[in-house]
């Protein structure tokens, strides 16, 4: 997998979904829809810049990355975006998969320590 192109492509996602959150849901979003939607995307683009440095990190150190990438990249779609379809059209089965997304996020977060001991 290019996790490189991965963080790019969620990184931008993240910035034109931070955008419409911004823009577009000021007339059909309540305010707490619109703050639930700003922590999805501000989250989702935290996580694609720690993706591009671990894939950065992963491509000039030889070290395996993918534990924590794919964990990270899970993570993004089920938090951020249960958060973004729960905003869009409210649907009460997505409830369950925002928490599940926010563990694979801290369970990438956790890998790392995998990455940190010496071969």
């Amino acid at each position: 997998m290019n996790w490189i192109v991965v963080a790019a492509i969620l990184g931008s996602l993240a910035v034109a979904f931070g955008a419409f959150g911004a823009h577009g849901l000021r007339a059909s979003a309540t305010p707490e829809q619109i703050s639930s939607w700003s922590t999805a995307s501000q989250y989702q683009l935290l996580h694609s810049v720690a993706l591009l440095a671990l894939a950065l990190f992963g491509a000039t150190s030889g070290r395996p990355i993918t534990l924590p990438a794919s964990l990270w990249t899970a993570g993004m779609i089920c938090f951020s975006g249960s958060i973004y379809l729960l905003v869009l059209s409210p649907q009460s089965w997505l409830g369950p998969v925002t928490p599940l997304g926010g563990l694979l996020l801290i369970a990438g977060w956790l890998a790392l320590l995998r990455i940190a001991q010496p071969l």
